[in-house]
């Protein structure tokens, strides 16, 4: 029986421990990364999540609506896909890293940041992020 998804199957052959490792990232490395713009952040929810909340950081291009909107994604970048916890953004992420980005997924969702980014954090990042720029 022939794939219906060549590129899957391929992605799928080659994975091992070191892809495993390298399509994930946590939330020391995301600030510190997007604090040097090496980053671009994408979260994938859906419109109607996105109105109800979101981090003040990052572009929204929901999860069903990334096929057709792939030039608004920066090839030069790593991007990083985010949503609550991890489902959709390890979607979109594998998604793009078929079709040729640096993808990764935030492991600790947008969860993870609201409840890092508290008190000190939030304006010591702040802080970070205007003296960089």
């Amino acid at each position: 029986m022939q794939s219906l998804v060549p590129e899957f199957d391929s992605y799928l052959r080659r994975f091992d421990y070191r892809e495993r490792k390298d399509m994930k990232i946590q939330l020391p490395e995301l600030f510190e990364r997007y604090a040097k713009g090496e980053i671009q952040v994408i979260d994938i929810r859906f419109d109607e999540e996105y109105e109800a909340w979101h981090v003040g950081f990052g572009d929204h291009i929901p999860l069903n609506e990334l096929p057709d909107r792939l030039d608004e994604i920066d090839k030069t970048k790593t991007v990083v896909t985010m949503c609550p916890h991890y489902d959709r953004a390890e979607i979109a992420r594998l998604y793009l890293k078929l079709n040729g980005y640096d993808a990764r997924y935030l492991t600790d969702g947008m969860l993870g940041i609201v409840d890092y980014l508290r008190g000190d954090r939030a304006r010591d990042y702040m802080e970070k992020i205007k003296g960089d720029a």
